[in-house]
């Protein structure tokens, strides 16, 4: 199956006619401070989307990881202190990865040994992390190392390294998915699971590596949101329908086995996009989540349009019904 370069197509013109629409109005817009601002504010979304377009492409939910990052800025404050200097930051920074680990560990064993819905595994972790955070720190306290937050926003000109580095990640990730056999096998779980079992995939194994992996870029957003927040705040990070919606609108499908890591950038992006304009027009931020709903009902039903239409067609192809004869006598 090929991937519909409609998402990547839409995403485009929808960033670029937002950053028009705000340059004509508000020439700070375009200045290198607020590029550099919207792009390092893109970080944390950016990479839990990523993540969460792992789990939608075996046609799973991942809830938890708002309170994930959460939890990784809550460890920050505590593993990667301002005293901390020099090798000891490096199991500091292990211990987030860390926590992201054991969190995917114990979804995928929720899903796949218990056999729980995703959704309501991840919603159970969520509660959990929570909790753990406010155990760990009650109210914001705690730095975050300045040096380990002035290294992840380092780049060039207005541009974060980092971000360079997750824009060829994304390349390189669909150039993964779409063209190698094991990308292949990742889709065809999310697409059919029974039918990937039978025919010889592992198909527990993909599931695990995708919950995994989601939720160990959770963890590494973590580390952009604690470099935004700079304290341990165990109530920050609300994420987690964000970076659903950012798969969503990069061209995942909510069943399962279609999806774009670039796409979903994009997504990630323009929604970051649309928080970093809204201040400029003096509006309030909860036009944001109200646009991003609309965003996200409106690309459902024209992502999935050509299937529907098929449907219809197909419907009115398909010869009536011959009614059965009234047995004689």
């Amino acid at each position: 199956m090929k991937y519909s370069r409609l998402p990547l197509a839409l995403m485009t013109v929808l960033i670029l006619a937002l950053g028009a629409y705000a340059e004509a109005h508000h020439s700070a817009f375009l200045g290198k401070l607020n590029l550099n601002s919207l792009l390092i504010q893109a970080m944390p979304l950016v990479l839990v989307s990523l993540g969460q377009a792992c789990a939608l492409l075996v046609g799973g939910f991942d809830v938890s990881v708002a309170a994930l990052m959460t939890m990784c800025v809550v460890t920050a404050s505590f593993t990667l202190t301002p005293t901390t200097s020099g090798v000891a930051l490096v199991p500091g920074s292990l211990a987030l990865v860390g926590v992201g680990l054991a969190t995917g560990v114990f979804n995928a064993f929720l899903i796949r040994v218990l056999r729980l819905p995703s959704i309501v595994a991840t919603l159970g972790t969520l509660s959990i992390l929570e909790g753990a955070s406010l155990l760990l720190r009650s109210f914001p306290e705690g730095p975050v190392n300045t040096d380990v937050t002035s290294a992840l926003i380092s780049g060039v000109s207005f541009v974060p390294y980092a971000f360079v580095g997750v824009v060829l990640l994304a390349v390189v990730a669909d150039v993964w998915l779409y063209r190698t056999r094991t990308g292949l096998a990742l889709r065809a779980v999310g697409l059919d699971a029974t039918s990937s079992r039978r025919l010889g995939m592992a198909t527990g194994r993909t599931i695990l590596l995708a919950f995994v992996l989601c939720s160990v870029m959770a963890s590494i957003a973590g580390f952009y949101l604690a470099a935004e927040v700079q304290i341990g705040s165990p109530i920050i990070g609300n994420q987690a329908l964000e970076s659903i919606a950012a798969a969503v609108l990069g061209g995942a499908s909510l069943a399962g086995g279609k999806g774009s890591f670039f796409g979903t950038l994009l997504a990630a992006l323009f929604l970051t996009e649309i928080s970093n304009v809204l201040p400029l027009f003096q509006q309030p931020t909860e036009y944001a989540d109200m646009t991003i709903g609309a965003l996200v009902l409106l690309a459902l039903v024209l992502y999935q349009s050509p299937e529907l239409v098929a449907r219809i067609r197909a419907a009115r192809r398909r010869p009536p019904a011959v009614p059965a004869e009234a047995p004689a006598g």
